[in-house]
């Protein structure tokens, strides 16, 4: 795995390549948290958070777990772990343009995905 420096970097090469525009209000920025974060609805220790949008009383930001990608992510390559970090970082970024637009279908779809693995768990 890779530091939590060299992810860093990584994340802001992703985060360059993102355009301007999307960035509007998103005061906050985004922010590489060493934390690994376990899901609320986690019922087995696997369900980690890989990434959150915030939209709350210190304005607009997206946090990206470290913690939780050194737990996922083991063994993979470099060039996985980018793509994996793109990913996340633009499923954030899509959780905050939706939210300026008063729009929440990627939430629901989030929910969705929760709901399967809840069934899945038998819960």
């Amino acid at each position: 795995m890779v530091s939590i420096d060299e992810m860093n970097e990584m994340l802001n090469e992703i985060a360059d390549e993102i355009p301007e525009p999307f960035y509007r209000r998103l005061n906050g920025g985004v922010i590489l948290s060493p934390e690994a974060v376990l899901h609320d609805d986690d019922v087995d220790g696997n369900l980690f958070v890989l990434g959150e949008y915030h939209h709350d009383n210190m304005g607009r930001y997206i946090v990206m777990y470290y913690g939780s990608f050194c737990e996922t992510c083991r063994g993979m390559s470099r060039e996985r772990l980018y793509k994996r970090l793109k990913k996340t970082l633009l499923h954030e970024f899509t959780h905050h343009v939706e939210s300026l637009a008063g729009e929440r279908g990627l939430e629901y779809k989030d929910a969705r995905e929760i709901a399967k693995y809840r069934r899945r768990m038998g819960l």
